[in-house]
C-alpha cells in the first residue's frame, strides 16, 4: 500500500504554546527508558536543511516521488543527476552536538533506542548503535527489479566514471541529498543501471508517497510499546510515518515530549514542547545529567 505524500501541514490555534525550559526532558531522560523519534531539524547544524522549517527546502523543492521516479526515464535522469551532486555535499556532513547528545544519552543507558527519519547516517556517525533507518538510507542503493544492494560509494564512482566533466553548480541541498538543478543544468546526464541484472537502481530510502516497510513499521511499535517515554527530535511530524508512533504512545498513557522550535502536528498530543535549538537544548539537558557536553565519553 503506498500512501499519498503529504508535503504541508497548517497549525491551529488551539496548539499548546512551546516553552524554553528543558527541565521535563531532562527529567524523563533520568528516568530512563526514553525511545528518541528524531527528523530532519536535528541535522539542520550539521549543514542540511530541513524541509519544513525556517528556509526548508519545500519552499523551493518538491521532492521526488516514487510514483515519478518510477515511471520515466527522464525523470530517474533529473533525479540521480541531482543526487549524484548532491552526495558530494551530503557525505561529508558531520555529526553535531544534538547527535552526539542522544549518543551520550544511550551510551549511558537512558535510552530504550532511536528511531530516525532522517536518511543521513549521522546517529550512527556520532556513537549511536541501536538506531532504526525508519524511512531507509543514501549509504545503499536497490535494484528494483533483482532486489540486488550495493553501497552508494560504488554507485557514485560509477556515474563519476559515466559523467566526466559534470560539474554544476547546485543552488541548494535538501534533507534528502537531492541537489536543486535546473533541467539545463541536468542535461544528457547519464544513468547507470543494476550490474547484477541491468534493472532500474533506487536510493535505499523511502520516497514520498511510498510506504515504509510494514514489518520496520511493526518493529517500531514494539520500541514504542517497550519505551516508557517517547522524545521527539526534530520533527514537524507532517508525515504519518512518525505522527502515528507520537499517537500510539500517547494512547497508551506514555509521556511524549518534543524538541523543536516550531509547532509540531503532534504538539496535542506532548506533555511538553520545548521551543529551543536542539543542539544548545540537548547540550543544556546533558549538562543537568552530569553528562560530558561534547557527547564524548568521560
Amino acid at each position: 500500500m503506498r500512501m499519498r505524500p503529504t508535503l504541508s501541514w497548517t497549525p491551529t490555534d488551539d496548539l499548546p504554546p512551546g516553552v524554553t525550559d528543558p527541565g521535563p526532558v531532562a527529567d524523563a531522560l533520568e528516568a530512563g527508558g526514553v525511545l528518541v523519534l528524531s527528523g530532519a531539524g536535528l541535522s539542520t547544524e550539521s549543514g542540511i536543511p530541513d524541509y519544513r522549517g525556517e528556509g526548508g527546502s519545500l519552499s523551493r523543492h518538491t521532492p521526488m516521488t516514487y510514483q515519478d521516479f518510477t515511471a520515466g526515464a527522464q525523470a530517474r535522469r533529473r533525479y540521480w543527476a541531482r543526487s549524484h551532486l548532491g552526495w558530494r555535499t551530503f557525505g561529508r556532513a558531520r555529526p553535531n552536538a544534538g547527535h552526539r547528545a542522544v549518543a551520550a544519552f544511550e551510551r549511558h543507558g537512558l535510552l530504550s533506542g532511536v528511531i530516525t527519519q532522517n536518511v543521513d547516517g549521522l546517529h550512527q556517525a556520532a556513537g549511536s548503535e541501536d538506531v532504526v533507518e525508519l524511512h531507509g538510507s543514501l549509504e545503499r542503493v536497490v535494484c528494483l527489479s533483482c532486489g540486488a544492494f550495493t553501497p552508494r560509494r560504488e554507485l557514485a564512482e560509477r556515474l563519476e566514471e559515466a559523467n566526466r566533466g559534470f560539474e554544476p553548480v547546485a543552488a541548494g541541498i535538501n534533507p534528502d541529498g537531492d541537489a536543486d538543478l535546473s533541467d539545463e543544468q541536468v542535461g544528457d546526464f547519464r544513468v547507470v543501471p543494476c550490474l547484477v541484472c541491468g534493472g532500474i537502481l533506487k536510493p535505499d530510502v523511502v520516497f514520498f508517497g511510498e510506504a515504509v516497510p510494514p514489518a520496520r513499521v511493526e518493529h517500531c511499535r514494539r520500541m514504542v510499546r517497550d519505551a516508557a517515554s517517547l522524545l521527539v527530535l526534530g520533527s514537524s511530524l507532517t508525515v504519518m510515518s512518525g505522527l502515528r508512533f507520537v499517537r500510539e504512545a500517547a494512547q497508551a498513557g506514555k509521556p511524549v515530549l518534543i524538541v523543536n522550535r516550531d509547532p509540531t502536528r503532534g504538539d496535542r498530543h506532548a506533555l511538553t514542547r520545548v521551543a529551543l535549538p536542539l543542539g544548545a537544548a540537548l547540550t543544556t539537558v546533558a549538562a543537568r545529567l552530569g553528562l560530558p557536553a561534547d557527547g564524548q565519553a568521560p
